[in-house]
């Protein structure tokens, strides 16, 4: 997924403000569902959301106003309730490293009590 970095995005130094990579994991890994053929709306519709549980940052070199980013999301994992995703953030022309992370994420009712993946959900996610 590609992201062009505003400044809407950036704190007073021109530079992306840490926590808005939350944001673009969250974006990213929307739009790797959605192309694996798992809808997070429909799921959601259903009574199925999958919440995140732990994040993990690791800051290599800021993302700056005015650059394009690109986001790759890759699975790690599925077990039960739980599903584990990968994501590495880099700078469009340079391919710069800038951010790698992972979220873990618990599937759950509408209730929030959790509920098991189901196969066919885990099946798509690993294609």
């Amino acid at each position: 997924m590609e992201i062009k970095i505003y400044y809407q995005d950036t704190d007073c130094g021109g530079v992306v403000y840490y926590a808005n990579y939350l944001t673009y994991f969250e974006r990213a890994r929307t739009e790797w569902l959605a192309e694996k053929g798992v809808s997070v709306k429909n799921l959601a519709e259903q009574g199925i959301l999958f919440v995140v549980a732990h994040a993990e940052i690791d800051y290599k070199s800021p993302a700056k106003y005015g650059e394009t980013i690109i986001i790759q999301t890759q699975f790690n994992s599925a077990s039960g309730v739980r599903l584990e995703l990968s994501y590495k953030i880099e700078e469009k022309d340079t391919k710069r490293l800038i951010v790698t992370g992972k979220t873990t994420l618990a599937c759950v009712n509408s209730n929030m009590k959790p509920q098991r993946i189901s196969d066919d959900v885990v099946k798509k996610l690993k294609l």
